[in-house]
């Protein structure tokens, strides 16, 4: 299925000075759907990662929800600014643990390419509305992104990524969406969500760094949209154990809350990173394996302890009680589906409200799904109100 992997880097390419055998190497890609000359001086996940700091997707990014709508203040965090700490933090284990840290920078650049306005809340009623026509899967629309909707280049649609980044974005995947997969791209990355194998360690470490990412933010933005209070975290173990640790090392801070918070965070992060690096080393040792196959086929090994995911597991329980299901959050995902819910049903009823690409689409439900996808909060709320007469948000 895959073309001969032309698009590797010439000997001068720059390359990361140690690399597991455990870790994915360019010059070893399946390659890329369609053949390209190779780069003179980026190695292919260099050249994957740029082509997607480039393209349309990534730039929406920055005005699509995390947990607070994009108006709902300045600092908090976005898409964007999630992908970019999913990249920092995937970095620093990659370079520990030798293995490929150009790969996971391009997989944590471009994990929520496809990820709807109005995060979770967007995601879920977009899946409801296309419950008859295929659902809607944010990873599996990240990957269909890159592989088929932005529109960059003369001889392909998409990016055209090498198979290495595209396993690494596509997640998640349904059993009936992976055998799909499997028929258009027989042995590619569905294969894997049917074998019951894993993806790269690289990947692996993503979806990590991804978790990582996600308390540390949310504890942050959170702080400081004043939906939780230093209280209720200290109820926490996980947090409450750094806290104190600062603490006790920095008495002064009891009249800095900011920076107090800041630094029980990075202590927080900082553990969580040291916890994956030696328990993937043992994981590893333990299996025994030799290379990236081998690794593929050995089940999880990019982990946390037993510990530790008992701590987050604490913490992320806490935020979805407390956080994500805050009456002033619920408040605004209502709000939020009706847009959603409302803009698909003008589409599918009115398609030339669409751009013209869009509404010549075969596959109306789909087309409307993709469009409303690609939308950053703020579009989707003007649209909506252009639609309807109705401003909600």
């Amino acid at each position: 299925m895959y073309a001969e992997s032309l698009d590797l880097s010439v000997a001068s390419s720059p390359i990361q000075a140690s690399l597991s055998a455990l870790a994915c190497d360019p010059a070893h890609s399946r390659g890329r759907r369609f053949a390209e000359a190779p780069a003179p001086t980026r190695n292919a996940f260099q050249r994957d990662r740029d082509r997607i700091v480039h393209s349309t997707a990534f730039r929406r990014l920055v005005y699509k929800t995390q947990v607070f709508l994009n108006h709902e203040g300045d600092l908090f965090r976005t898409r964007l600014t999630h992908s970019l700490e999913v990249a920092q933090l995937g970095r620093s284990i990659a370079r520990a643990l030798d293995l490929n840290e150009d790969l996971v920078e391009a997989v944590a650049l471009a994990h929520d390419l496809g990820h709807t306005p109005f995060g979770h809340a967007g995601q879920d009623t977009l899946n409801e509305c296309m419950a008859a026509h295929g659902g809607f899967e944010h990873n599996l629309q990240s990957l269909r992104v890159v592989d088929q909707l932005e529109e960059r280049y003369p001889a392909f649609d998409g990016l055209n990524l090498s198979f290495e980044t595209r396993e690494g974005v596509l997640k998640h995947c349904s059993r009936a969406h992976a055998e799909h997969l499997e028929q258009v791209e027989p042995g590619g990355v569905g294969r894997r969500f049917i074998d019951r194998t894993q993806p790269s360690l690289e990947a692996q470490l993503c979806n990590l760094a991804d978790a990582i990412a996600y308390n540390a933010h949310d504890i942050d933005d959170g702080v400081r949209s004043g939906l939780i209070s230093m209280a209720q975290l200290l109820q926490v173990e996980m947090f409450a154990h750094y806290h104190q640790q600062t603490l006790a090392e920095h008495p002064g801070l009891s009249a800095k809350p900011r920076r107090l918070l800041y630094e029980s965070i990075r202590r927080m992060l900082s553990d969580q990173v040291y916890d994956v690096i030696a328990t993937t080393r043992q994981a590893v040792a333990h299996a025994g394996v030799t290379n990236a196959d081998e690794a593929r086929r050995s089940g999880p090994l990019v982990a946390f302890s037993p510990r530790m995911l008992a701590r987050t597991g604490e913490l992320k329980k806490f935020l979805f009680a407390q956080l994500y299901r805050h009456p002033q959050v619920m408040h605004t995902t209502g709000q939020a589906q009706q847009v959603v819910r409302e803009l698909f049903e003008a589409y599918v009823a009115q398609p030339a409200e669409m751009p013209s690409d869009f509404a010549a689409s075969a596959d109306l439900h789909r087309s409307v799904a993709d469009y409303i996808a690609g939308m950053t909060d703020r579009f989707a709320m003007r649209e909506h109100e252009r639609l309807t007469g109705f401003k909600l948000l």
